[in-house]
């Protein structure tokens, strides 16, 4: 059987190499999965901090409207608005960024758990993929969280009487 050369897990009798190759790639796996874990949690926190910024965008829209509407016309809370929006836009480009790098995070932890495993099934030596891909993973991790930094920054900037 040619599979019997590559995978060192056996299905005939003896399922104790089976069994104990199982368990050990199960094991280098497991670390990894915690770590997906807590980027999934942060994917939630950035997805629901960009509904924030969406519906505030929207009301800020009708308000900037509405300011326009008005016969008087008053120009400078119109103005305000928009500055105002224009915050709101470089925040949403931020939060979409953020997103963007730890779903790639994401995206390459899954592939680091999915190496290690098969690695330990197979018994192949795959370091030179795993580490690269952990270290990418790790990049892209620290893009999101700096730019989810400068996005809180810019939140609290926009409102600096709050937070005195």
């Amino acid at each position: 059987m040619a599979w019997s050369v590559l995978l060192p897990l056996t299905l005939d009798g003896g399922g104790a190499p089976a069994v104990a190759g199982l368990s050990r790639a199960i094991q280098l796996s497991v670390a990894p999965v915690f770590l997906f874990t807590g980027v999934t949690g942060l994917l939630s926190l950035f997805t629901s901090r960009l509904a924030r910024i969406i519906d505030r965008t929207r009301v800020i829209q009708e308000a900037q409207a509405t300011s326009l509407a008005k016969p008087e016309g008053d120009r400078s809370e119109a103005e305000r608005l928009g500055q105002v929006l224009a915050v709101q836009r470089r925040r949403t480009f931020l939060i979409n960024r953020a997103i963007l790098a730890v779903t790639i995070t994401a995206l390459l932890v899954a592939a680091v758990v999915a190496v290690l495993f098969i690695s330990a099934v197979a018994a192949l030596d795959v370091t030179a993929i795993v580490v690269p891909l952990f270290v990418a993973a790790m990049g892209s991790m620290i893009v999101g969280l700096l730019l989810f930094l400068l996005e809180v920054q810019l939140a609290i900037s926009q409102n600096p009487r709050r937070y005195e």
